[in-house]
């Protein structure tokens, strides 16, 4: 075994884990946590909304 068929073992494992890096990313058991992550930047808002209120108020 030399370095050449080292190296297509290596590709071909690295494109097995990116296939199944795809599957894992678009199945349907993922998406509610994924939505619920895409959404965490807004979560506060409704506060950071109220503080920047309240900080107006104070002027």
């Amino acid at each position: 075994m030399d370095i050449n068929d080292f190296r297509a073992w290596h590709t071909l494992i690295l494109l097995v884990l990116f296939i199944a890096l795809i599957f894992w990313v678009f199945s349907k058991k993922r998406t509610s946590s994924f939505n619920e992550a895409a959404n965490l930047p807004f979560a506060d808002e409704e506060e950071h909304k109220a503080t920047i209120k309240k900080e107006t108020h104070h002027e």
